[in-house]
């Protein structure tokens, strides 16, 4: 099977924890792009750095690699393969899926080695 294609989107982003019974900010709600996720315990969003919003805890300066889909729910190993490659080059990472798709996300400093990573393991990367 062909790897898959990646795109780096333009914006950075920042990762958010919230009280878990906080209400989602309106601002949120108006980006183009955001990811939220709740369990009992908080409240993380993932917005665009100029999204300004008023959190416990927040770890700015990250860039979103997107695996160009959509992919199949039935697909088995993509993330693995990605995060092993990506892994291996000793570049954190901060993974959100959608039903259609897979994002990781990597510090800004890092973009540049993981993106070298991943184009040497037979990834396309392009920017989105």
């Amino acid at each position: 099977m062909a790897k898959q294609t990646l795109a780096i989107l333009p914006d950075t982003f920042t990762i958010h924890s919230l009280p878990v019974d906080t209400p989602i900010p309106a601002q949120i709600l108006g980006a183009s792009i955001y990811f939220i996720g709740k369990t009992r315990e908080e409240l993380s969003v993932v917005v665009a750095d100029s999204i300004e919003i008023d959190s416990d805890e927040s770890d700015p300066g990250w860039r979103v690699l997107e695996v160009l889909g959509p992919l199949q729910l039935s697909m088995v190993g993509i993330m693995a393969r990605i995060g092993s490659v990506l892994a291996n080059a000793k570049v954190s990472i901060f993974v959100v899926s959608t039903f259609e798709t897979d994002y990781f996300l990597v510090k800004e400093y890092d973009l540049f080695r993981a993106k070298e990573a991943l184009i040497k393991d037979g990834y396309k990367v392009v920017h989105g």
